[in-house]
């Protein structure tokens, strides 16, 4: 009890230093009192120790808070100096360091990625770099080596590995979240900058936007200032779950993925820098903001090297990182915004809409339905859908994001929320066998076995290829009939 009366006192501390230490009195914070609330409720509900967010308008930074703990060991107070691991968000910084290359005409997305690396396996050497950026590659994961993820297996072994393995699908036909996409745009980009292939990409842009904090790192190394990374873990009954530890190792060839710590303010200023078109101009900021199709013609979520969320009209656009740090822009609103935390497994993501909203950004689509379902503790999201959808019928709720959501909310040990969530998709997509794919897990993951089953019967008729159903009809001890 007095431990947590200790990480109680720090908390409150922290979040009358970040007061200070933003530069700005809550005279001249309208929203700050909103805001504060808001983000105690969410840190709360999602037991996250320690945060920070930046909020930039206008070309400045109009918001800059810490809140919590960094350490839940010690524990020390989260400060704006504070330095988090940021994760897949240095993805982004490498689409950036690609459209540079793009726009002085050294490097050609169409192109296959042979045309700039040799000794590639046959079956990769037609994948251009697009589909590195967005992930349509069709190339195996490097993380899915025998001891990839961490210091176990060497870099040699790891490549032997994943080029001895078959191609996932057809380069463009989908999407599939791989590493060993920004691994080859890595030895790329570094080779028409004639750098090691190794090297890490963003050096340039931290020095251009004055990120005086912003470095590499990972846990192998003590780092001054680094927040301490949680997770937690659930068991087969769900529960509150145990926080542990994170041990995260970025090995030098993963670079252009991951592994880059920073702080709120300093992402604040590289935002800025992106906003002014300091590194890029504005049609090269089209060019990567552009969602990229797929070969059916269907519309992917990603640009290159960013995801592009939001309606046509009024995209929202930024990156995430580990499940615990988050930056959107919303460009014609000239807004940015950085939440940066400690637990994999937050989602910031989930709170940001809700921060925009406050500095006038309307909220549609999916994030609109969250706003909502949120309020009402998540009771019935079929009926609030469609309540949303009658006030508006150009609503328009993506299967993706929700799909995304709902699985957010699965990994972070909300099951109930998330079967509200999953139940909306086969709704609007009654011919999607992914749709009752992913609500079979979540009647699955509530204890539901007929309805599961049901579901994962469902999604098999309307794709008789989908191996995932059938492993979890033999797992829940069901037949492929009823």
């Amino acid at each position: 009890m007095r431990a947590m009366k200790r990480i109680v006192a720090l908390f409150c501390k922290a979040f009358l230093f970040s007061l200070v230490a933003g530069g700005l009195s809550a005279a001249q914070q309208p929203n700050l009192a909103e805001i504060d609330s808001y983000l105690r409720v969410q840190m709360h509900a999602r037991r996250i120790p320690g945060l920070q967010i930046a909020v930039v308008q206008h070309g400045r930074t109009a918001l800059l808070r810490s809140y919590g703990v960094a350490n839940l060991q010690t524990p020390v107070s989260v400060t704006d100096a504070t330095l988090f691991s940021i994760n897949s968000i240095t993805k982004a910084f490498t689409g950036v360091a690609a459209m540079e290359l793009v726009r002085a005409g050294r490097l050609d997305l169409g192109a296959p990625v042979s045309a700039y690396l040799e000794g590639l396996p046959q079956a990769w050497r037609g994948v251009t770099i697009r589909q590195l950026l967005t992930h349509m590659s069709g190339i195996p994961d490097l993380n899915n080596a025998p001891g990839a993820m961490g210091d176990e297996a060497s870099e040699a072994a790891i490549w032997e590995w994943v080029e001895a393995q078959p191609m996932n699908f057809a380069p463009g036909e989908r999407f599939d979240y791989c590493q060993t996409n920004y691994t080859l745009l890595q030895k790329v980009i570094n080779k028409l900058n004639h750098q090691d292939a190794e090297a890490p990409l963003a050096g340039a842009q931290i020095q251009a936007a004055g990120m005086m904090s912003t470095r590499y790192g990972d846990s192998t190394e003590v780092i001054p200032n680094a927040a301490a990374g949680y997770h937690y873990s659930y068991d087969k009954s769900g529960g509150t779950g145990v926080i542990r530890p994170v041990y995260e190792v970025f090995r030098p060839f993963v670079r252009a993925s991951a592994g880059l710590l920073s702080t709120a303010q300093d992402m604040a200023h590289w935002m800025i820098a992106i906003q002014q078109e300091r590194m890029l101009d504005a049609a090269s900021l089209k060019t990567m903001w552009t969602p990229v199709a797929f070969n059916d013609g269907g519309q992917g979520q990603w640009g290159l090297g960013w995801e592009v969320l939001g309606l046509p009209d009024h995209p929202v656009v930024g990156m995430t990182g580990g499940g615990r740090s988050a930056f959107f822009l919303y460009p014609k609103d000239d807004l940015g915004i950085v939440i940066l935390t400690n637990l994999a497994g937050a989602y910031p993501e989930d709170i940001m809409d809700r921060i925009a909203t406050i500095y006038g950004v309307p909220l549609g689509g999916v994030p609109a339905l969250r706003a909502e379902l949120e309020k009402q503790n998540f009771r019935d999201g079929p009926a609030l859908a469609a309540e949303l959808m009658k006030k508006d019928p150009k609503l328009l709720l993506s299967e993706t994001e929700l799909n995304d959501w709902g699985y957010r909310l699965l990994a972070s040990g909300q099951p109930r929320q998330a079967l509200e969530v999953l139940k909306i998709v086969p709704l609007l997509y009654s011919r999607s066998s992914n749709a009752y794919d992913s609500l079979g897990e979540a009647y699955a993951a509530n204890g539901d076995k007929p309805n599961a089953l049901a579901s994962y019967r469902r999604s098999l008729e309307l794709d008789p290829k989908n191996t995932n159903a059938e492993e979890w009809l033999e797992k829940l001890g069901g037949q492929l009939k009823p």
